[in-house]
């Protein structure tokens, strides 16, 4: 495994190399106090997130299901213009790998929470489609994580990068 060096010209607030989102190209002190406000704000923004990831994550399983199973029932449900998904679907979606989409699809399917049908244009793939009890349990998690993300809206916001000056 390759040693990743650390990027001291973005910890040290100064520019050296390439474009950054969190410094200027001049040094001054108004730099510095921009650099330190952004890392405060991403900081804020990744607390925010990782807060509603554990949230969603503790909504899964005290509904009985795995985060990656209440993860594959919004990546089918949330499919654009369609209500089912197929495995190279899901695998882009949950960004894994095939034979990993495919084990949590059989997963799934023996908790009866989806169910697999041949596609008709093409015997050799299938569509994944949630049961009764997989639209259940997605639409009773969706209704408490909607509720938590209002609740977290203002710290979501990032307010220095909609700052074109710089």
């Amino acid at each position: 495994m390759r040693h990743r060096k650390p990027l001291p010209h973005i910890l040290d607030g100064r520019r050296r190399r390439g474009p950054s989102a969190f410094v200027r190209q001049s040094r001054t002190a108004n730099d510095r106090v921009f650099a330190k406000t952004a890392y405060e704000a991403l900081a804020a923004f990744r607390f925010a997130l990782r807060r509603f990831l554990r949230f969603s994550e503790e909504g899964a399983r005290a509904a009985g299901i795995t985060p990656q199973q209440h993860q594959l029932l919004l990546a089918i449900k949330g499919r654009p213009g369609r209500e089912w998904a197929s495995l190279s679907d899901i695998a882009e979606a949950l960004q894994v790998r095939h034979h990993a989409a495919v084990g949590l699809v059989d997963r799934s399917a023996r908790a009866q929470l989806v169910r697999r049908t041949p596609d008709p244009d093409d015997r050799r793939q299938v569509r994944v489609r949630l049961t009764a009890k997989g639209e259940t349990i997605l639409a009773r998690l969706s209704r408490r994580n909607r509720s938590e993300l209002r609740a977290l809206r203002r710290a979501l916001r990032i307010p220095f990068l909609e700052d074109s000056s710089g």
